[in-house]
This record gives structure tokens, sequence and C-alpha cells, in this order.
């Protein structure tokens, strides 16, 4: 895949689906385990933050079944994660990456993609840009935000994307799920990523979420969704 006309590249991975694992993204790799340090904190919080948000999707949306979920407590905040192994270590090495280019000040957008299993129509469309603060990545200009802050964003997040099951179709097929990750065109993919489309959806509906921001990374967040309504 080519880089895109603003200045960003796609990258993809397969798809993740009730067997099988993958991802997309655009232009970085190389994904690193580590802990996160209290300098690049904020970054931590956005990253886990996807990995939160994946997980509410993927079960409030039911992609995969309720009893394959555990509920555990994450700073304070109640969660549900899956416990399929496969899709652990999908999400908790996607979570790694992104906290990486985060940090860089790399990753322009990420997109979790819902498609039909049988034939691979895109469905829903989970939309998070990224906006960062240039002057804490380049010069390290400071910007603080309290930790307490960041995670009533988060938990507003979380309340708004398990609310969606009221406005969303159902899903009452068989679905599996991308991740397309936007970075700057100057970062090298890692073998494990490959070229994808943008995986659109025709004449979506779109519903915008509540913004979130750390001072260093503003991340806005959109659903769009297919219409039956509107299909002939």
């Amino acid at each position: 895949m080519g880089p895109e006309s603003n200045g960003k590249k796609r990258l993809g991975g397969g798809g993740c689906g009730l067997a099988n694992l993958g991802t997309e993204r655009e232009d970085e790799c190389g994904i690193r385990l580590e802990p996160c340090t209290k300098m690049v904190l904020p970054d931590c919080f956005h990253a886990m933050r996807m990995k939160w948000a994946n997980n509410c999707i993927l079960y409030n949306r039911g992609i995969y079944p309720e009893e394959s979920f555990a509920k555990v407590k994450k700073n304070g905040l109640p969660m549900l994660l899956t416990q399929d192994e496969g899709v652990k270590s999908f999400i908790s090495k996607l979570t790694a990456q992104l906290s990486e280019w985060l940090e860089t000040g790399k990753l322009q957008r990420v997109v979790l993609v819902i498609m039909s299993k049988a034939t691979g129509e895109v469905l829903e469309r989970w939309n998070f840009s990224i906006e960062t603060d240039r002057e804490v990545v380049d010069k390290g200009v400071s910007r603080e935000k309290s930790d307490k802050d960041i995670m009533r964003e988060i938990q507003a997040i979380m309340r708004q994307i398990a609310s969606s099951i009221t406005y969303l179709p159902c899903l009452d097929e068989p679905c599996v799920f991308d991740v397309l990750v936007y970075t700057d065109k100057d970062v090298a993919a890692p073998f494990t990523w490959i070229e994808s489309d943008p995986k659109l959806i025709s004449n979506p509906q779109m519903v915008k979420l509540h913004s979130f921001d750390t001072k260093i990374h503003k991340v806005d967040t959109l659903v769009s969704y297919r219409n039956d309504e509107w299909d002939e």
C-alpha cells in the first residue's frame, strides 16, 4: 500500500475472528512489551485506553460470547476483558506497539473494523483520531493533567461505548474484527503487518463520542455503521 495524500500510511495484518486474529495499521512496526514509565504515563493511558475500548466494543457488540469475558478492575475502573488467549495476545501486542508510536508522536489514527464473517462486508468502524502536541514530543515542553481527570474521561468513553447498543443496529450474524492503524508515512512497518484498504462503509450513519485529552494527546472518537434503512 502506498502513503495516503495526507501524509499517512495504512497497514493491516489479517483479521480477528472467532478463531483467527489480525490487525491493520499504518506506517510503523516493532512490538515492544515494556512497562509504562512515569515519563510516558500519558502515552500508556492512551494505549491502555485503546485496549479497554477494544475489549468494551468486542463485548458490547457481541463479537465474542459473553462468557469469554471476565470482570476486572483497572485503575479503579470496572472492565470486561476477553479471556480468549488468541485475542488477549493480539490486543496485548497491539497495545505495546501503540504505546511506542504514541511516545514518538507517530500515531495518527486507530480504527477497529467489524465485518461479516461470511461476506467480509464492513458493518461498523470505530475511529479513534489522535492529535499530538508537537511541542511536547519535539521540544520536551511539559503538559500536566491529573491521573484522576484522565481516568474520569476514560470512564466516560467506556460508558458511551456500553450505551451504543441503544442506537447501533443489531449484529445478527457471526462477525470478525480488524484493527487499522495510521501512522506518519516515514514509519517502517514490521513484517507482521500488511498493507490494507481502508475498509469503508458506503453511506454510513455516524455518531461522535466523547473526546479524551491527556494534554499530550487528544483523541476524538467516531463510530460509523451501515444503515440498513437506506438499503434498496
